[in-house]
């Protein structure tokens, strides 16, 4: 279907009773791809929500399309912006939300009839879940072997919120164009802010360390594009540094149990980077409280001084430092890896969250 056509708006809603979630769609020269997305929120077998839509700054022609929706479908709001940048739009499409709950949707992306359905059964049933994202499936499929199928596969299986507390440092645990959350533990927790790096996960973080519980409703219902017109392709505030800063800031805030030794296992390229980041950027918490030891598996590295710190076998992990039981930082790439480790602390005692933690 041609965005241009009449799509409709279902004959049996009421304009002025559909809120019962407010879609944040922040667009930026999205020509080529916004009809698509526009006719997937069209299609959705949940009719009650408005759209709030922000061209920001855009060259082509996505302004004209998204008027041509407002004009023929009242449940969508055009919001003015001058393109100063995503966290800016994000902040201004929240404050004009009228729903009691937030949803976002990517401009590229193709959100297959039943995600704001699902989603809202979810939250219905579940009230003590502040926040969800649905299962993705990237398209055009990338190539086997893609950190992006890794990624896919893993936020897929993360549909509890124990599984999204457990990998919270690994990567962000819901994809942001997925995400629904209810408006009052957004505004509790100051709604998105620019940090300098990713403002998605960045809200997710806050939203973890306030003591909200997120999950993912266990169905592939977002199509997630792929190309290099994404922003997270295109700037530095999407890289591995800018993540990796970020989940250092958190940590060092207040997320680990103090007056234990921090240790790191993982001396190898992902072990290196977070322990070097912890010390150039974890600031007066990282100098009071720096590694004190990494753990691996390889005997040639046993032995060995990384930034200042001693490698260790696994089996001395229990009585190092004591009598203060170390806290174990679990820095390795791949799941396969992070599932064996977590296998071997745990048969060393520690449990998970209270004695060690995954980033990565």
């Amino acid at each position: 279907m041609n965005p241009g056509e009449n799509q409709g708006v279902n004959p049996g809603v009421n304009p002025v009773d559909a809120r019962r979630v407010s879609i944040l769609l922040p667009c930026r020269d999205a020509e080529p791809f916004l009809g698509a997305c526009i006719e997937s929120l069209a299609a959705q077998s949940e009719p009650r929500f408005e759209v709030l839509a922000l061209d920001d700054g855009s060259r082509d022609g996505t302004g004209p399309l998204l008027q041509a929706w407002a004009d023929r479908d009242p449940r969508v709001r055009l919001i003015d912006r001058d393109g100063s940048g995503i966290v800016a739009a994000l902040r201004r499409l929240s404050g004009e939300a009228r729903s009691p709950l937030l949803a976002r949707m990517d401009a590229d992306d193709i959100a297959r009839p039943g995600r704001l359905a699902a989603q809202l059964r979810l939250l219905a049933r579940r009230p003590g879940v502040a926040a969800c994202g649905t299962g993705v499936r990237y398209f055009p499929r990338p190539r086997r072997g893609s950190g992006y199928l890794r990624y896919e596969r893993w936020i897929n299986g993360l549909t509890e919120p124990a599984a999204i507390e457990r990998d919270l440092f690994v990567e962000c645990p819901i994809a942001h164009p997925t995400l629904m959350v209810r408006r009052d533990a957004f505004e509790a927790v100051g709604g998105y802010r620019d940090s300098g790096g990713p403002e998605d996960y960045d809200l997710i973080l806050r939203l973890s360390a306030a003591g909200c519980r997120m999950t993912n409703v266990p169905r592939v219902l977002h199509e997630w594009r792929l190309g290099p017109h994404r922003l997270s392709e295109r700037s530095d505030r999407y890289g591995r540094d800018a993540f990796r800063r970020l989940k250092v800031a958190h940590l060092s805030a207040g997320c680990l149990p103090a007056g234990r030794p921090l240790v790191i296992w993982g001396a190898g390229k992902v072990g290196k980077a977070f322990a070097r980041g912890w010390l150039e950027q974890g600031g007066a918490a990282s100098r009071a409280r720096p590694v004190e030891a990494f753990v691996d598996l390889d005997p040639r590295k046993i032995g060995q001084n990384i930034h200042g710190a001693i490698v260790l076998r696994p089996e001395d992990l229990p009585g190092f430092a004591a009598p203060a039981r170390p806290y174990v930082l679990l820095a390795v790439g791949t799941p396969g890896a992070r599932r064996e480790i977590r296998e071997a602390l745990g048969g060393l005692g520690f449990r998970e969250i209270e004695d060690y933690r995954a980033v990565a």
